[in-house]
């Protein structure tokens, strides 16, 4: 298990944090790493200090740089906390990687008397001033938090304004493990089969399901006996597609979807009203043969930047399609 812990000023993330620590659970700060860069410039450690530093790193090497190193740090197979996380690009980087992130609040007055009773690092001392510090980390400048829009897309919302006994029982529920469903399952393990994959633009996969049994599996590879992108470079091609936009392609490999549906055939399975399982959506060509060979339903982790067509001849064939998180996925150049 691995969680983000995220929230306003004086809502006890630590506290939850910690909780976590006491059932065996790894953490890492976004703060800490903050903390120990300036104590390496041989700045003082204040809240201004921590801002002024994220903000910079942030501009320089991505919004999400703070989390990309936290998880450097993981090792698979071990339980994680990190806590600090303060943008949505974090929040984003931290769900592609499995980590659920918690957003924890309580009451305005309640968090200022916690953060006026721990004093840490230059914390506000008056109301007005705490709220005024509220107002900026909630709304966020460019490159500062924006705990308003991460709470929208947390997956848990803790509320913590009642006794210490009460919050350890809803964090005893949250990390209590949870056996994934059928949907999270699968993709799971569209994950595994994408890293077959051998052209480095796009390694994705496939698992074509029916009656939540797997009957074919699938990844973008060049067809048996022909060299594979990874050995010897993509072949590039110019493609005008269907919304008359001309884009780059490499055609040296197979599409992942092609390569499960042809593995079926070759082993007399019929996919008629069977589900696929992807990473992005299907591309027009592989569209019209989902269709042809009777998949009804379609679930892919993000959108194709090309995918409109697909999804029109989905909609007049009846064929359902689920994006599980509403952003496309960027590809790799040359």
């Amino acid at each position: 298990m691995k969680f983000g812990i995220t929230g306003k000023i004086g809502s006890g993330k630590d506290t939850v944090a910690d909780k976590l620590v006491e059932k065996g659970f790894i953490h890492i700060s976004l703060s800490d790493i903050l903390r120990e860069d300036l104590k390496r410039q041989g700045k003082n450690v204040t809240r201004d200090n921590l801002v002024e530093l994220g903000a910079r790193i942030r501009k320089e090497y991505g919004g999400a740089i703070l989390a990309e190193r936290a998880y450097a740090k993981v090792e698979e197979d071990k339980n994680y906390v990190f806590t600090s996380v303060g943008r949505t690009e974090e929040v984003e980087f931290f769900k592609s990687k499995g980590v659920k992130i918690i957003f924890v609040d309580a009451p305005l007055k309640l968090r200022f008397e916690r953060a006026r009773k721990r004093k840490r690092e230059s914390e506000p001392l008056k109301f007005s001033d705490f709220k005024k510090l509220e107002r900026i980390e909630s709304k966020g400048k460019k490159l500062e938090r924006n705990l308003d829009d991460i709470k929208k897309v947390s997956d848990i919302i803790l509320l913590n304004d009642s006794s210490l006994n009460s919050l350890y029982k809803k964090i005893d529920s949250i990390s209590k493990y949870q056996r994934p469903g059928w949907d999270d399952y699968f993709m799971e393990l569209v994950k595994v089969v994408a890293k077959r994959a051998t052209c480095g633009r796009g390694r994705t996969g496939c698992v074509i399901t029916k009656n939540n049994h797997i009957l074919a599996t699938g990844y973008v590879g060049s067809a048996p006996g022909l060299p594979h992108c990874d050995d010897v470079g993509h072949l590039m091609v110019k493609t005008l597609h269907p919304d008359g936009v001309e884009r780059d392609h490499c055609i040296r490999t197979t599409h992942a979807e092609q390569n499960a549906i042809a593995q079926a055939a070759r082993n007399g399975i019929s996919l008629e009203g069977a589900t696929i399982y992807m990473k992005l959506e299907p591309c027009f060509s592989c569209a019209k043969q989902i269709i042809t060979v009777g998949i009804k339903k379609v679930i892919c982790a993000k959108r194709y930047h090309a995918g409109q067509e697909t999804r029109k001849m989905f909609k007049k064939a009846g064929v359902a399609l689920i994006a599980l998180e509403d952003k496309n996925i960027d590809y790799e150049r040359g």
